[in-house]
């Protein structure tokens, strides 16, 4: 039987049990947002003390050393003392810790959990568009929208100062971003659902911002080379030909096929990662099942990416279709406990993989086909496309202009990524219009690069003594 219309409420139905949302009017939800202004001022952002009983940041870093691949470990620690910039990609874990000692609004978003500049970036959509967006979720979790917009904001003060830009170019891009962030929430504030959801960043709209015809030109090019990496490239770079049959070549310890790692039992580990496979499938779409089942598993090997990743277990699966030219690879890459969780209510995900894949479909407004979990020997792991047209931009080249540039449209992503999974109303409400917001995580942001300058030299003179050991990739451990 339908329920009774009265004229002066919204005309919607009663919500089902699962439902958590609201339905207040536009103008209350922004008011609401207006209103945590009281008990927390904009302003109180800008503020950045190390709490009196904050743990060594050398000692929280090293505690994530103890379940990775302990032949990695020094691989790791020489990728993130290579600079400032680095050693902050790498401690994630040092940054959650400190954010909960922070004021926040209560106002809550699916968080990236590690949102700095290098974690942007371009890949392909299920269209074969290339669109520019957040693409890493290993510490997505439920929390407090300012996490990640400070930590977006830290990284740009860092990566101005590695550049050699000055303090005031430095803090004008990081205020882009900021405000980029802000004048993007304001839009899907008043965008309808539909057009919020579906809108996404293509890498043909990031074009037509880049100031100069030059540089517009310098960006195509460089679009063109991420479009190319892609299988079929990847399959020339990491694959030879043993025994008249394709296998993924050693190039340890970068890249070890799984057959070459000692202990191992080929046959256990054949049955391991087929069962593993089969789990993986189940947890996609059936037609992206079908798509899968057209491809025979070749060959696994342990492939190590990026700075804060290094020493989890990092895998790539080569499959080939119709032929020895017909390559599909997967990567495989391990999923622990999002450093939020030690200060965030945990997951309601308990196979950390799948808390992964639920936030990026979450967050992104485009994902891989591919997108998936599994366990594999009692790890827990999610799946994707390896190199599927996927760019980051050289952040380490870029001048004052091009750091502002950049540094705004990380603002607008991450914005509608949030957008997308919180209320954007009610956070529009909260920013504003003016500068308040932006000056005051200008202010977080300086004072919390000094704060990870502090924390690297510590990282460094741990290193010097002996007590964190840095090994050149390649070199004995």
């Amino acid at each position: 039987m339908a329920r009774e219309s009265n004229s002066d409420e919204p005309n919607h139905a009663i919500a089902p049990d699962w439902w958590t949302g609201s339905f207040d009017t536009p103008q209350g939800r922004r008011e609401e947002g207006k209103a945590r202004r009281k008990t927390t001022p904009r302003s109180s952002h800008g503020e950045w003390q190390p709490p009196a009983d904050r743990v060594d940041p050398v000692t929280t870093v090293a505690s994530q050393d103890t379940e990775r691949l302990q032949f990695l470990v020094p691989v790791r620690h020489k990728r993130m003392a290579e600079s400032p910039f680095a050693f902050y990609r790498g401690a994630a874990k040092v940054m959650a810790a400190d954010l909960a000692s922070t004021p926040v609004s209560g106002l809550e978003v699916q968080l990236c959990g590690d949102a700095h500049l290098s974690n942007f970036g371009s890949f392909a959509s299920p269209e074969r568009q290339q669109v520019f967006d957040v693409n890493d979720f290993d510490e997505t979790l439920l929390g407090p929208f300012e996490w990640d917009l400070k930590r977006l904001a830290a990284s740009v003060v860092l990566a101005s100062r590695a550049n050699g830009l000055s303090a005031s170019k430095g803090r004008e891009a990081t205020i882009d971003a900021v405000s980029g962030y802000r004048d993007a929430m304001a839009a899907f504030a008043d965008a309808r659902t539909l057009d919020l959801w579906y809108s996404a960043l293509s890498l043909a709209r990031v074009s037509e911002v880049v100031p100069k015809k030059s540089s517009r030109k310098r960006f195509e090019k460089t679009a063109r080379k991420w479009r190319g990496k892609n299988s079929e490239r990847a399959l020339g770079k990491l694959t030879e030909r043993r025994d008249g049959r394709v296998r993924i070549k050693s190039d340890p310890p970068l890249l070890i096929p799984l057959r070459d790692v000692p202990g191992v039992d080929a046959d256990e580990l054949d049955r391991q990662t087929r069962s593993a496979l089969s789990d993986y499938a189940s947890t996609l779409q059936e037609n992206r099942r079908a798509l899968l089942r057209r491809f025979t598993l070749i060959d696994v090997a342990i492939k190590v990416v990026g700075v804060g990743s290094v020493g989890t277990r990092c895998l790539i699966a080569l499959f080939l279709g119709r032929d020895d030219d017909d390559p599909l690879f997967l990567q495989l890459k391990e999923a622990t406990t999002s450093v939020l969780e030690d200060h965030l209510p945990a997951s309601r995900h308990a196979h950390h993989g799948e808390r992964v894949v639920a936030g990026q479909r979450l967050m992104q407004a485009t994902s891989d086909v591919f997108l998936g979990w599994s366990t594999v020997r009692d790890h827990d792991f999610y799946w994707r496309q390896y190199h599927d047209m996927k760019g980051s931009a050289d952040v380490a080249g870029m001048n004052a202009k091009r750091l502002s540039v950049y540094a705004g449209l990380c603002g607008w992503t991450l914005s509608h990524a949030h957008a997308r999974s919180g209320d954007p109303i009610a956070i529009a409400g909260y920013l504003g219009k003016g500068s308040a917001f932006p000056e005051a995580l200008a202010d977080f942001a300086e004072a919390y690069a000094d704060q990870n300058d502090r924390d690297y030299d510590a990282y460094m003179a741990a290193i010097r003594s002996g007590r964190i050991e840095a090994h050149e990739e390649g070199a004995d451990a």
